[in-house]
């Protein structure tokens, strides 16, 4: 998970309920991590998705909530798409006007860095699925697909823990 590496996290000070140094949370088709340490607290939600077969992932999708109620957020997306095409976010069929470039690539897949308007975040809220526009590199329209179900769920309590 790239939460661990720090590039999709919102930091406060004080610590989790209970005292706890983690706190690991499923809201549907989301998780919610949140890490407490010298740095303060870290909260992120994220899906990951796995090839079945391989049980290699094929994407993830990790956001944290800003306190300006934007949502800061990195996609890793597979190997074989064209980077210099970036990616089209579409909520349930609606271009939400949020393109977003790949920042580079790891052994993990490629990475993509955004941030999501407050209009783009109430879309999401409402939606079912969050596609994900691409091109492979061959050249073909690709669209990877996002359940957005608990994802309001998973980022409330994600605010919630950053208190």
């Amino acid at each position: 998970m790239i939460f661990s590496a720090g590039l999709a996290t919102a930091q406060t000070a004080g610590g989790l309920p209970s005292g706890a140094s983690s706190v690991k949370e499923t809201f549907d088709d989301w998780t919610v991590t949140c890490l407490s340490g010298e740095g303060g607290k870290r909260c992120a939600i994220s899906q990951q998705q796995q090839d079945q077969q391989t049980r290699q992932m094929v994407l993830l999708a990790e956001f944290a909530p800003a306190a300006d109620g934007t949502v800061n957020g990195t996609l890793v997306l597979p190997f074989g798409l064209n980077l210099d095409g970036g990616v089209k976010l579409t909520v349930d069929d609606q271009e939400k006007g949020t393109d977003a470039r790949f920042q580079t690539c790891m052994p993990v897949g490629c990475v993509v860095p955004l941030t999501l308007n407050k209009d783009t975040v109430a879309a999401i809220r409402k939606g079912n699925i969050l596609k994900l526009g691409v091109q492979a590199v061959a050249g073909n329209a690709l669209n990877l697909q996002v359940s957005l179900k608990g994802f309001s769920a998973a980022l409330d309590r994600s605010a919630a823990l950053l208190k």
